[in-house]
């Protein structure tokens, strides 16, 4: 079964070509990392994933169905949640607060309509411990917690709305080797929930540590794809630090 299967996907910005011919596919209980330095497509790509740009040229299918996204809200409507690496928190207010910000449950009649606090807090509680997050306190507020702290949280709600395909937009990017851990430790935990997850990131060791799939993405195109079986982690670093590239310009140093 694929949740999401891109085949042959491009995006232009005018004159500019963002993306060619760029095809992944994410299924359930699996991790598909996306690799790539900056410029490489990788925005573009969840941008297309995500519903924020349609694509111009390729397939889009989603379930099954050729598909073309919108809007945010309909990739979300469809069971495609986004985490950006700048994470759309209000630093002061509770952690249960930004877990319910936007979809806050109510009780009560008519005017007498209030926010179900008690609800909201139980339930934060609940789902960060499924995932493995211990909070004493979830009316601290999300800014006291560490970074790799607030991606746990964001990606536990993710979990908890109902989400079947989660994009991760380098979660690890602004974190220490302690705190990636923490967040690759909860991104394994989604995985293992039946979730289909995309990674994208430049740094292959963190990819290879969870990935079961590898697209690897320059200058807006696809330079390869392979399962874990086809690639080692030595393979991968070469192939993101350009190969080829690499070597030329090593001998050409060397010339210097």
């Amino acid at each position: 079964m694929t949740l999401v299967q891109l085949t042959d996907v491009s995006k232009n910005y005018g004159t500019v070509r963002a993306l060619e011919g760029v095809s992944l596919k994410v299924s359930p209980g699996e991790i598909t990392c996306v690799l790539g330095d900056n410029g490489a497509g990788k925005s573009t790509l969840i941008k297309i994933i995500a519903g924020l740009h349609e694509h111009d040229g390729g397939t889009l299918l989603i379930d099954g169905e050729e598909t073309r996204l919108s809007s945010p809200r309909e990739a979300l409507d469809r069971g495609i949640a986004t985490v950006y690496q700048d994470l759309a928190v209000v630093p002061l207010m509770p952690v249960w607060r930004n877990f319910f910000l936007g979809s806050e449950p109510r009780k009560g009649v008519g005017p007498f309509k209030r926010l179900d606090v008690d609800h909201m807090r139980r339930t934060t509680h609940a789902e960060l411990l499924r995932m493995g997050i211990d909070l004493r306190d979830v009316d601290q507020p999300i800014g006291t917690l560490s970074g790799g702290e607030r991606q746990c949280v964001a990606i536990a709600r993710a979990v908890y709305f109902g989400a079947k395909v989660l994009i991760l937009d380098e979660p690890t990017a602004a974190l220490g080797v302690k705190q990636s851990g923490v967040v690759l430790k909860y991104v394994a935990a989604a995985r293992d929930q039946g979730l289909g997850v995309v990674l994208i990131t430049h740094n292959p060791h963190h990819a290879y540590l969870v990935g079961d799939r590898f697209v690897l993405l320059r200058r807006g195109t696809m330079v390869g794809a392979y399962t874990r079986d086809d690639i080692t982690l030595d393979d991968l670093t070469a192939q993101m630090a350009g190969g080829s590239d690499l070597d030329d310009l090593r001998h050409e140093l060397q010339r210097t």
